[in-house]
């Protein structure tokens, strides 16, 4: 069986993500959301708290797995063995973009990239938008799953 990856900052989890994620096992079997540890980049959420509400949006989900990783994502795909690195997209910037890290991922792991279209429904939201309703105690309901908003609730105490 062929793994899907699902790489990304994850600052914080969103609905679209969780829906990429389900699409992907369905598609695959396994998927395994990779949370990544970008140094150059500054986030909300430490890793150790990304990897907690990454974990806490598939609490009853035994085809989704969450880990972390702090090195480069084509050496943590090839480690995973036949693998597939699935992408959402949901505009033509976001498919230029993610073309490019695919080939960079391919020419130095040897894995693929699978680019799928955002759900419609979810496709709005980024992990900047949700930053913001949290900046500014907006509801997150529709925007994060349940078991993330209440463990960014417990985070922010």
């Amino acid at each position: 069986m062929r793994t899907a990856i699902l790489p990304g900052t994850y600052d914080p989890i969103t609905c679209g993500h969780t829906s990429l994620a389900v699409r992907a096992a369905a598609l695959f079997g396994r998927a395994v959301v990779v949370v990544m540890n970008n140094t150059e980049k500054r986030t909300l959420f430490s890793f150790d708290q990304r990897l907690e509400l990454a974990r806490a949006a598939f609490p009853d989900r035994t085809d989704i797995e969450v880990v972390g990783c702090e090195g480069l994502l084509a050496d943590f795909a090839a480690s995973c063995g036949d693998a597939v690195l699935v992408k959402g997209v949901r505009d033509a910037r976001d498919f230029a973009y993610e073309a490019n890290l695919a080939e960079i991922n391919r020419r130095l792991g040897g894995v693929e990239t699978l680019l799928l279209p955002a759900d419609p429904a979810v496709g709005f939201i980024s992990s900047t938008f949700v930053r913001e309703l949290i900046k500014y105690q907006k509801p997150l309901a529709g925007y994060v799953p349940d078991g993330v908003i209440k463990r960014i609730g417990e985070l922010q105490r």
